[in-house]
């Protein structure tokens, strides 16, 4: 393999590498901390666009309800540094102290026994995977062992936001209701409202964000993948084929809901509270533009798609606070209706053929002397046409792959 089919081999890295250059680099040294803590906040939802491109964009389940693994993975955070937040030492004027504000606005006078084990970090750290995992386990196995799908299965999931959202607002002397959890002050003893402490948790969370990626690439690029791509595509030939389907869409909306979850606990870290606001349909719909945006087939797409969209909603809100949901719902149908595979469609359709075209220009060899006598082709001539057209063909066969 040549320099050029080499370097197109590896063009996907390249890509990571410029996301990489672009979080780590490139945004903190030119924002300030307001701004940075920001796109860290945007980062989060980032972790729900990765998750929807495997379910919805390779597996071909939309789900609605992405917003309740976000929300149950941020109120498992939340939990356990409102606990910190109330020691007794900190909560003396209260007529319980060592139990949350909330709860003793409500009259609840000792701990409710399902907080108890989120005194401890170890723990909280389990259950930020394992209650979503489990959540979206025995969602996902009610519906697809029944084959249900497609519009149903969305439907089923915008339920289940409604529901999660009525029940946190409802027990509000147990979830802290309409205004969630509020006032998280520390992690450990280390305050996480300072300057400092914000740029730690940036970076943290962008290493959380990378890790989940590299997971998706390597579950694109598995046996697992090309199995979502042709259950997405013709789902009865996979079942014939002998494979079970079910267990499939079960292990990725579960591995979805993981990412979500991730994303959630990193929200509560970095804005400091967390709400039902986050859980409910509008929040799950508005993570499934994201993906669109980006691109529902592209990893690294839904990272800038996110990253797009909220930058956007953010300066609408800001200059036209009563037309930014208007924006949002026009964002949406644009892209869908004119770039049907988002930015990462935009980029391979029309930006990276041209690129790629430039670049073998530039690096194709001068053209041989003529040595050939009485139309017959010498050997080396013969083996210049050969690499060339086996160059052209990896160049095309690269030039198809997703990004």
């Amino acid at each position: 393999m040549n320099p050029i089919s080499q370097f197109f081999a590896r063009y996907q890295m390249t890509h990571m590498l410029i996301l990489a250059l672009l979080l780590v680099v490139i945004l903190p040294l030119s924002m300030d901390i307001f701004r940075l803590n920001l796109v860290g906040k945007y980062l989060t939802y980032s972790f729900v666009a990765i998750g929807l491109v495997l379910c919805w964009g390779y597996g071909g389940i939309l789900s609605l309800g992405q917003g309740v693994f976000f929300g149950l993975g941020g109120y498992c955070m939340a939990m356990f540094l409102k606990l910190e937040a109330s020691s007794p030492e900190n909560t003396t004027i209260q007529s319980t102290p060592g139990i949350p504000d909330f709860m003793d606005w409500n009259q609840i006078t000792a701990l409710p026994w399902f907080w108890e084990p989120f005194h401890s970090f170890g723990f909280t750290l389990i259950a930020i995977i394992a209650i979503p995992a489990i959540f979206a386990f025995v969602v996902a196995v009610a519906m697809f062992k029944r084959r249900v799908g497609g519009v149903y299965f969305a439907i089923i999931t915008q339920a289940v936001a409604a529901i999660l959202t009525i029940l946190i607002i409802g027990q509000q002397g147990y979830t802290g209701g309409v205004n969630g959890i509020t006032d998280l002050r520390t992690l450990h003893g280390w305050d996480i409202r300072t300057d400092s402490a914000k740029y730690v948790l940036y970076f943290v969370c962008v290493a959380c964000l990378f890790g989940c990626l590299f997971i998706a690439k390597y579950v694109i690029n598995s046996k697992l993948g090309r199995l979502l791509v042709a259950m997405r595509e013709r789902e009865d030939r996979v079942r014939f084929s002998g494979y079970d389907v079910s267990a499939f869409k079960i292990f990725i909306f579960c591995l979805a809901a993981v990412f979500s979850a991730i994303g959630g606990a990193m929200f509560a870290l970095q804005v400091g509270f967390m709400s039902p606001t986050f859980v409910g349909i509008v929040p799950s719909i508005e993570m499934v533009i994201f993906c669109a945006v980006g691109g529902r087939l592209s990893i690294l797409g839904a990272v800038y798609g996110t990253l797009l969209v909220n930058a956007a909603k953010t300066s609408f809100s800001e200059s036209f606070p009563e037309l930014w949901l208007f924006a949002m719902g026009a964002l949406f149908i644009g892209v869908v209706m004119a770039f049907p595979n988002g930015l990462a469609g935009v980029w391979s359709t029309h930006i990276e053929p041209r690129i790629k075209a430039r670049f073998c220009k530039t690096n194709t060899p001068a053209a041989l002397p003529d040595t050939t006598t009485n139309n017959a082709t010498t050997p080396a001539t013969a083996s210049t046409a050969s690499t060339a057209n086996a160059d052209t063909f990896n160049t095309k066969e690269h030039s198809h792959a997703g990004s």
